[in-house]
């Protein structure tokens, strides 16, 4: 019988992992051996088909294009995984590191690492073996998302952050025509910020369509 998630979140896997791409991997089939020595029976992963096209590269039909002129279809492949009586998909984006995987960049080879590193991080998700390696690559994730790449930064985020705020306050007990007096604004102009994220975005879109 498998181990408990928080057993097997306390082996220490750094001294299996290397660096590649400046992240670090962590090698699949150490992870089948290191499920199998805590008392997993069966376990193996296997590429999900995309059924319209007899692949498993699922992609977008939009043609994305960056300030370079490389183009890509926001690639993505999955992986169904199997231990014991547990078995889930695990899905994810085709990337090189942390940059996504463009047209001319596409190989079978770059589609298998991105399925073992899916394999990889669902068994972390589910079981806890080797989580904190993924907890360590999200947080510097979010940091490099937040200090050095504007094009992450999502305004609708922005505006869930206000409404979560708006909303608590109505919970509180104020009134929407307090919280609106208390800001010295009418209650349409509160409700009109609102909708400035979403005029934001399609002028956004539109400006990079020109």
């Amino acid at each position: 019988m498998l181990k408990s998630y928080n057993d097997l979140r306390k082996i220490d896997v750094s001294k299996w992992t290397e660096k590649r791409d400046d992240a670090d991997y962590l090698n699949w089939a150490k992870v089948v051996d290191l499920l199998h020595e805590n008392g997993a029976e069966k376990v193996y992963f296997e590429p999900v088909v995309n059924s319209l096209t007899g692949s498993s590269l699922y992609m977008t039909e939009q043609v994305f294009t960056d300030k370079s002129g490389m183009t890509n279809r926001v690639y993505e492949t999955a992986v169904k995984i199997v231990i014991d009586d547990m078995e889930f998909i695990q899905r994810g984006p085709v990337t090189n590191g942390s940059n996504p995987v463009k047209d001319n960049s596409m190989t079978q080879q770059r589609l298998w690492n991105c399925q073992t590193r899916l394999f990889v991080k669902g068994v972390a998700i589910r079981t806890g073996l080797g989580f904190d390696l993924w907890l360590k690559e999200e947080f510097k994730s979010e940091k490099d998302n937040w200090e050095d790449n504007l094009n992450k930064h999502n305004i609708f985020k922005i505006k869930e952050r206000l409404q979560e705020i708006y909303t608590q306050k109505i919970k509180n007990g104020l009134q929407p025509s307090e919280i609106a007096n208390k800001l010295n604004k009418t209650e349409d102009e509160i409700k009109a910020y609102f909708t400035y994220f979403d005029i934001l975005n399609n002028f956004e879109r539109e400006l990079s369509n020109l």
